[in-house]
């Protein structure tokens, strides 16, 4: 049901899309979370896909990132840190890929949606896809999704937006430090510029471009225990008085 969020996948030409939607800001639950890596996974293994294309429903927010429904009801650790494994999953899921992926992000993008653009192997976007880090402010950090950003843009760039929790850095910045590979003006000019080099990508070698990812990703063969450690961290500090009374005063506000 929609209003529970859902995800949607085509493959058309070698081409395998992946969307994902929920009502509230294209905000990911845990469970969607879940289903998201397994869609990653389940079509970076289909022979007759040589390339991805990652993207969200509509015009708006690329990703508002966790739920704060989720978050405010979490009242164990166990259970906190199984909600950001999900994250730790869909990050993990993308960097052992075989296939390049190409991001697609057509608005602002919060705290995991960072995270997301990030592990893309080739990110485009909308010149209204700001990003923001929000983690700090919440009493959390951006632990699971940490390693990800400053492989992007490194670790100067990372602690302005890990520390800086409030402000929106935007588009134009985002594509300096080397997060987004292009930004489009308009969504007309988006949508082209990410169909273009998906069939490009699609006529490629589908050995050179997975032997080309290895590459990419080098130095990153122990993420699946980093990222649980992050996600532990993640997952103790969100059963603060701290959290709980700021994501209560934000959903009130």
């Amino acid at each position: 049901m929609t209003e529970n969020g859902e995800i949607t996948t085509n493959i058309n030409d070698n081409i395998g899309t992946i969307e994902f939607y929920h009502p509230k800001g294209n905000s990911l639950p845990g469970k969607m979370l879940r289903e998201l890596a397994e869609t990653i996974t389940e079509m970076g293994s289909k022979p007759y896909v040589n390339v991805i294309v990652l993207k969200s429903r509509g015009n708006g927010a690329f990703c508002a990132g966790a739920s704060f429904d989720e978050l405010i009801a979490i009242d164990n650790y166990e259970e906190g840190k199984h909600f950001f494994m999900g994250f730790a999953l869909v990050l993990n899921a993308m960097r052992t890929c075989p296939k390049l992926t190409i991001v697609r992000v057509q608005g602002k993008a919060v705290g995991g949606g960072v995270g997301i653009a990030s592990a893309g192997d080739y990110t485009i976007a909308h010149k209204s896809a700001a990003i923001k880090l929000s983690e700090l402010a919440l009493g959390i950090g951006p632990f699971v999704v940490g390693p990800a950003v400053k492989r992007k843009v490194g670790s100067s760039a990372f602690s302005t937006l890990s520390i800086d929790a409030a402000s929106w850095n935007q588009a134009e910045w985002a594509e300096q430090k080397g997060l987004y590979s292009k930004i489009c003006d308009t969504h007309d000019e988006l949508d082209k510029t990410v169909t273009d080099l998906a069939k490009q990508l699609a006529d490629y070698s589908p050995d050179a471009m997975k032997e080309l990812k290895k590459v990419f990703w080098e130095g990153t063969e122990n993420w699946d225990k980093l990222l649980e450690k992050r996600a532990e961290i993640s997952g103790r500090l969100v059963l603060s008085d701290f959290t709980k009374n700021f994501i209560e005063e934000f959903k009130s506000s």
